[in-house]
């Protein structure tokens, strides 16, 4: 049923107060929303409309449905959404996943797509910001995900509110919203909504873990539990880089560049651990090009200097990078490129 068929909007609970949730969309032109058709971005997409009928001025809204091209379903999912926005006067477009879709790691291919086709989206169409409508489970599940990987402050503070995607502003207004309040707005205004087979598929993690949500909740760790540790992590995560911005205006022997980091090898020994290894993540972020180290491979490096921090000449290569020891430094540059392997004959 679409929202004109329904009649009004519902008035949202007090759990889903737009005016407090929806904050992060005042100081934009035009946000688009991201929408899938599912409980959270449907109502998210209501929550939008009906907070921004109640005002005289405020952003722009448009929103966007991406058809990944996996299920014979999508299409007219996609549809369904679009004729909704239309009920609520905000222009709606269907992106298409092209191309051939990986054998592994689809979810995360499908997310990477999904970012790069709705920045594009609305860099065409002059909006500053997009919103998706990942919830307080979402951030449990993340928690509990990362967990499980052995993740390091930075990864267990979460989902941030909101990051920036390019010259975007990425924006998560529901994050403390349960996806049961969105359920039932949904189901109190008489719209539907679509629920993606893959969310319970058991070839997902992230479907795994959402079985033992219910166990953990039980035991008292329940979804504003971990996300209660998202915020306090966050809020860790948050001081350890203004310690490291501390540490980096004194530990450089040279300014910065993209090509060479020189960093005071007795200095960095001596820091605490935790913002050594961030000083290192980031100087073989800025000179390499193969994205961040991997936690567990940075803190071995770390391991490494430490122990061999009186041999000068020692090097190791990391995620594209070439460290080595010298006398009073730790320098960090672009690894030279791999050599081909020999064809066999």
């Amino acid at each position: 049923m679409s929202a004109a068929e329904a009649g009004p909007i519902a008035p949202a609970p007090k759990q889903l107060d737009a005016a407090r949730l929806l904050a992060s969309f005042e100081p934009h032109q035009a946000v688009l929303l991201a929408v899938s058709g599912g409980p959270d971005s449907t109502a998210l997409m209501l929550l939008a409309a009906r907070w921004r009928a109640a005002r005289t001025d405020g952003p722009r809204l448009y929103a966007a449905t991406i058809d990944h091209g996996l299920r014979a379903e999508a299409r007219a999912e996609a549809q369904a959404v679009a004729a909704l926005a239309g009920t609520l006067g905000i222009p709606h477009a269907i992106l298409d996943w092209a191309g051939i879709k990986p054998a592994q790691g689809l979810q995360e291919a499908a997310r990477d797509a999904r970012y790069e086709l709705l920045a594009g989206h609305a860099r065409a169409i002059g909006a500053d910001a997009i919103a998706t409508a990942h919830t307080l489970d979402d951030q449990a599940e993340t928690v509990l995900f990362r967990l499980m990987r052995g993740s390091g402050i930075a990864g267990l503070a979460g989902i941030p509110t909101e990051r920036p995607l390019g010259e975007l502003a990425l924006l998560r207004p529901l994050l403390g919203a349960p996806k049961a309040a969105l359920i039932a707005y949904c189901r109190e205004a008489g719209v539907a909504f679509i629920e993606d087979p893959s969310n319970r598929n058991p070839r997902f993690a992230r479907a795994r873990l959402r079985k033992l949500l219910p166990l953990l909740a039980a035991e008292g760790l329940d979804a504003e539990a971990l996300a209660r540790v998202a915020s306090r992590m966050a809020r860790a995560d948050a001081a350890l880089e203004a310690a490291s911005d501390t540490a980096a205006a004194t530990i450089y022997l040279i300014p910065p560049s993209d090509t060479l980091v020189r960093l005071d090898k007795a200095a960095l020994i001596a820091l605490p651990d935790e913002i050594a290894l961030r000083l290192l993540g980031r100087a073989i972020a800025r000179t390499a090009r193969e994205g961040p180290a991997e936690l567990g491979k940075l803190e071995a490096l770390l391991a490494w200097l430490q122990a061999s921090a009186g041999t000068p000449g020692a090097a190791r290569t990391l995620a594209g990078a070439l460290v080595r020891v010298e006398a009073k430094a730790v320098s960090v540059r672009a690894a030279p490129p791999r050599r081909a392997p020999l064809s066999s004959l």
